[in-house]
């Protein structure tokens, strides 16, 4: 049985714009179907932008560990990337010590999903944000996303995208190490 739903941000280490690479969604896919199969989770809403990464997970009722199933994803994710030769960026001596890699940043945004306006501004929040970042012009042109998913089933029919602003959403999230 599910329960509760949470809303996150995963951002590579030092904001590199990577992810939406030919070599890189494939391997993120997987990681994400191999920890979904071990440790069970739904993603309602998901987007992936070229230096982070957005979705909603609803988790099941006796397990809601998702720094866990992060923490596997990540590293699932990086193992795969380095050995088809992708490239990791230098890290400081913290990092090392902590045998971290230089792909993914060591923390993640998360919140717990109040309600049903809750999940609805967040859901919008996720599917705007390639907009917000100057990636495409309307949310249906990015490729990334579950956005086709709910247009598709007539959530976003007659929404007008274009009244929003930045501060119809929840307050600006950055990371720092």
């Amino acid at each position: 049985m599910f329960g509760g739903y949470h809303f996150f941000t995963v951002v590579t280490y030092n904001r590199r714009e990577f992810l939406t690479s030919d070599l890189v969604r494939p391997l993120l896919k997987e990681a994400f179907h191999h920890v979904q199969k071990e440790l069970p989770f739904k993603t309602h809403a998901f987007c992936l932008l070229p230096n982070h990464l957005h979705c909603i997970w609803q988790m099941p009722s006796e397990s809601c560990d998702y720094s866990k199933r992060w923490s596997i994803i990540k590293r699932l994710f990086s193992k795969k990337y380095l050995a088809v030769g992708g490239k990791e960026l230098p890290q400081t001596g913290s990092r090392q010590k902590k045998r971290e890699s230089g792909i993914w940043q060591r923390r993640f945004w998360e919140h717990f999903i109040r309600d049903r306006e809750d999940f609805y501004n967040h859901m919008h929040y996720i599917h705007y944000n390639p907009v917000k970042h100057g990636l495409c012009e309307q949310p249906d042109q990015w490729p990334y996303s579950t956005y086709q998913k709910y247009q598709n089933q007539k959530i976003y029919e007659g929404f007008d995208w274009s009244c929003f602003t930045q501060e119809d959403f929840h307050e600006e999230i950055e990371f720092y190490e």
